[in-house]
């Protein structure tokens, strides 16, 4: 189908391809935000594809979605497990035209009590696995020219967190790593975005908290620093993740979006 779209004495026609043709590779898709992602895109007629390392949790998104949506077990820290995963998405039901990456970890922690090894395994979680996938499935975006690329920092990024250091470094990494794919892929039909969620009720939360020795009073202090008084739920974040990875927004790339009750305003 196709409708003619005129702004002011232009005029341009918009042809729309079968959502269902388009693949989703959803990161961290197992729970938390992930899952909820997976579930909107779905929602929105795009064909699923649920990775993580938990490969039975993915397997229980797919299986929840039901249709055509499908799971594969992928340990981003690898490239050999990412390469093998998005293989076998492949197969299955077609390349990635849309990447989402949400899988990450954290741990509160004060900077001077951590050590490199928690440094290299946040870097490795949440930077480096991005950079993994994104270098993985980009050149089939850019081959067809058409493509989205939306990745989850967060608002630790924008503003800083106390015991956060480390990922508040990489998630920033993230920012700047999306806004020069942006720029690298502009005149090729592909999208560069980022989505910062605020404090948020996901399972990693739950186990932050946990590990805390003052877990309630974390959630308090974090509910009281956001404007709204409350924490995210996922499908909120959810939604923002479908607004970008529509064919509508093809106009829209290289932007950081913060879902977070107004905890940043920017």
């Amino acid at each position: 189908m196709d409708r003619a779209v005129r702004i002011g004495q232009f005029s341009w026609t918009k042809y729309y391809r079968p959502m269902s043709k388009r693949v989703a590779v959803v990161t961290g898709g197992a729970s938390g935000i992930g899952r909820e992602i997976c579930v909107a895109l779905a929602d929105a007629g795009r064909t699923v594809v649920a990775a993580d390392i938990d490969g039975a949790g993915a397997q229980q998104t797919a299986e929840h979605i039901g249709g055509s949506a499908t799971a594969v077990q992928m340990d981003i820290t690898r490239a050999d497990s990412v390469s093998m995963a998005l293989s076998a998405a492949q197969d299955s039901v077609g390349p990635a035209d849309i990447l989402v990456n949400c899988a990450g970890w954290d741990e509160l922690k004060p900077f001077l009590a951590t050590d490199e090894e928690f440094w290299d395994r946040v870097i490795e979680i949440n930077f480096k696995g991005m950079l993994r996938t994104v270098h993985a499935t980009l050149p089939h975006m850019v081959e067809q020219g058409w493509g989205r690329i939306i990745n989850i920092s967060s608002d630790a990024a924008r503003v800083g967190s106390s015991l956060e250091a480390v990922y508040s470094g990489a998630k920033g990494g993230v920012i700047s790593f999306t806004k020069t794919i942006a720029r690298e892929t502009a005149k090729k039909g592909v999208t560069a975005n980022v989505v910062c969620p605020g404090p948020t009720d996901t399972p990693l939360l739950d186990g932050i908290v946990a590990a805390s020795d003052d877990g309630d009073k974390v959630i308090s202090a974090m509910a009281r620093a956001v404007p709204m008084k409350r924490i995210g739920q996922p499908a909120e974040i959810a939604a923002a993740v479908v607004y970008f990875a529509s064919e509508e927004a093809g106009f829209v790339t290289g932007q950081t979006l913060s879902v977070s009750g107004g905890l940043t305003m920017a």
